[in-house]
Formats: C-alpha cells, structure tokens, sequence
C-alpha cells in the first residue's frame, strides 16, 4: 500500500482526554478546510501535505466521497485496491465531524468559526435548522433563514468551476449556502460522475469539483457488513473510471468529509434532572449542545460529567471557544448558534434528543472527535 501512516507528533492535533484518545481538527496545517485554498493558489506554494504527484499537473479534479474514513479505508483495503494504491496520507475534518460543516469548509475553505455552519442541527432564531434539508420545526425554511446570509463566506475563491453533484441538491438552501458560486451540474446515478467529469475536463476546466454520498448513506443504514464493502468496492471503480479517462497532465485528489463509526445499539438518552434544566438540543448524536435553562450553564455541564462523564467529553461554551474547536476565529454568528454545554461521544456512545425525528435506527455515525471519525484520506493519481 502507498497510502502514508498519521503523523500524530508533528502534523495532526491530537490530545489524550480521561484517557481516551480525543483528536482535534489541525486548522493550522493538513485539514480540510485549507484543501481548496492550496489547490486554487498557486502549485508552487502547496504545502508540503498535498501529495507531491499533484503539483505539476494543469487540471485538478476534487472528488469528495461523503463518509470515507482513513481508517474504514486502510481497513478494507482490499476492497479499493485503486484508492489503496494512490499517493497520499490521511488530513483531519474539522469540528463537529459532519457533512454540513466540513462541506462547507472544503468549498470556502474556512473554518466552522468562520462560516457559521457549525452542525447538523444549528440553533438559529429560537428554532433548530437542519442545515441539510434546510428546514426546522416550521418547515421549509428558506425564506425565513435565508442561506447566503447565514453562510456569508465566498466559495471556491470566487470563481465558478463546475460542481458535480446529484441533480435534486440543486435547488436546496445547502447547495445556496455552501456552493452558489459554483457551476451546478446534475447526474442522475452514479455513473454520471465520470461522464461529467470527462467533459468538463475536455473544455479545458482547470479545477473540477465531483461529490457522492453512497458510503455515507450505506454505513448509516446497515453498518460496515457485507452493505459497506461493496458500496466501497464500486467507489474503487468509479475512481478506476476517473483515473482512465484523465488527460495528460490532469491530476485526480480524492478526500472525504469524515470518517463513521459503528454505534448499533449505543443509544443514550440524558439523565432526567439534566433534562429539567435545559430548553432544547441541538447539534447531532454525537456532538450535542445543551442550551441550558436561566443561564445555569457551569451546575449543568458538572452535572452531566457525573451522569456522563464516561460516556462523552463534556466542556462548556466558554471551554469549547477556549481550545478553538470551532477554528482561531468566530464571527458573532457563529458564536450565537452555539450552544451552552458541548456533550461529545466518547467511544460508540450516541445521545437522543427526543426532537429529533430520524426515520431509521442509525448504525454508523458521526460527528466526534475519535479518530475513525476525524480523519480523512487525501489521495492522488493520474
């Protein structure tokens, strides 16, 4: 295999938690959301983590496969021996490990800090927004939180390259938030990927953006059995399908948003008295905010460290901003979609906010700082 080991001394944030190992997004270096910044600068420039067969190329094509962990990946690497053998080396995600913030820092390359997309489920106006369906208690909410305030941040440097994604995204407030700048252009299945990908590549694009959310969705639902592997053995393929149809001097990265863990049977509901004294949740299973009754924030988070202190890292907002979760900077935005008590999954622990509605029983998860979680490959090959 090619794919590199994890520098934990020297390139990735990571600290050691009531011992459990708990790793932090890496802002300052080899993360996710300093990926497209490098690849829209100048090659000279790159750091040292962008796999070096990518520097001289004049096209890049950016696939991010939505779930695709480094250590599901180098677990099952014989079921993509294509990805197995590219150039590369695992990056982190950024915090909470989830689709909506760490796709909108690959397209604006901010931190959560800075854009706002801070989850999930974000606290927005007294109501919680599904940042992915764009929709809260009330239904639709594109009107009333409009995406282009709420995520304010330019996307791919304000320029226009091609967005490859599933066509009924197009008109959704995420795509708004996360992508308006890019050129959207629909597949119907899968194998529309590299047929978009091939002609955009013809007309001389210099940077192609491709997304796909198979393995995300096949580990929600049935784990990482027998479902997983082959989901993963046909993403090997369709990077297979990629990499023959590049042109000379054309480059092929792909990453992931994060990685999952399988959480079967690890549902956790607050203790009771914890419950009394907050007024909502937000965020997801594995990264929930507790938004705490008359400000009570300090009695609330000891209280769940004693009811939960082996299930979940418990910190404080003020703790939370303090070691830069959410990136060296947060706009007042940001700020007020927080929370008041961050309750972090340790282990396979998920914790249920009984608002939340989930049509399925949920195997593999996301959203923590474990390290099947945070890190993410970054492949090259051509």
């Amino acid at each position: 295999m090619v794919l590199a080991t994890v520098d934990r001394t020297e390139r990735l944030a990571v600290c050691e938690c009531s011992g459990v190992e708990r790793v932090l997004p890496s802002y300052a270096g080899a993360c996710l959301s300093n990926l497209t910044p490098a690849l829209l600068g100048a090659p000279d420039v790159w750091p040292d983590w962008i796999p070096d067969i990518a520097r001289d190329a004049s096209q890049v094509v950016l696939l991010v496969v939505d779930a695709l962990g480094w250590e599901q990946l180098g677990e099952r690497a014989a079921s993509a021996p294509t990805l197995s053998h590219m150039e590369g080396g695992p990056i982190t995600s950024v915090a909470p490990t989830t689709t909506a913030a760490a796709l909108t820092s690959i397209a604006t390359g901010r931190t959560p800090g800075e854009h706002g997309v801070v989850g999930y489920r974000i606290s927005v106006q007294g109501e919680t927004l599904n940042a992915l369906r764009w929709t809260t208690g009330s239904g639709d909410a594109r009107r009333t939180i409009d995406p282009v305030d709420f995520q304010p941040c330019p996307v791919f440097d304000d320029q226009a390259p091609p967005v490859i994604t599933k066509g009924e995204f197009e008109r959704t407030g995420f795509t708004t938030a996360h992508l308006r700048t890019g050129r959207f252009v629909g597949y119907r299945s899968v194998s529309g990927i590299a047929v978009e990908v091939e002609r955009e590549l013809k007309a001389g694009e210099p940077f192609v953006y491709a997304y796909y959310d198979g393995i995300d969705r096949i580990a929600h639902e049935f784990g990482f059995g027998p479902h997983y592997d082959a989901e993963l053995r046909m993403v090997d393929r369709l990077v297979d399908d990629l990499l023959k149809l590049l042109p000379r001097g054309a480059v092929l990265l792909v990453t992931a948003d994060h990685g999952q863990i399988d959480c079967s049977g690890s549902a956790t509901s607050l203790d009771r008295d914890i419950e009394k004294r907050i007024l909502r949740q937000s965020g997801e299973a594995r990264f929930r905010w507790l938004h705490v009754r008359d400000g009570d924030t300090d009695q609330v988070a000891q209280m769940t460290r004693e009811a939960h202190g082996d299930q979940a890292w418990v910190h404080t907002v003020d703790d939370v901003l303090a070691e830069g979760w959410f990136g060296p900077t947060i706009s007042p935005d940001a700020r007020q979609r927080l929370g008041d008590v961050a309750v972090v999954a340790k282990g396979t622990s998920v914790f249920v906010d009984p608002k939340e509605n989930i049509p399925l029983d949920l195997k593999g998860r996301h959203g923590s700082f474990t390290s099947a979680e945070m890190y993410v490959p970054l492949l090259a090959g051509w």
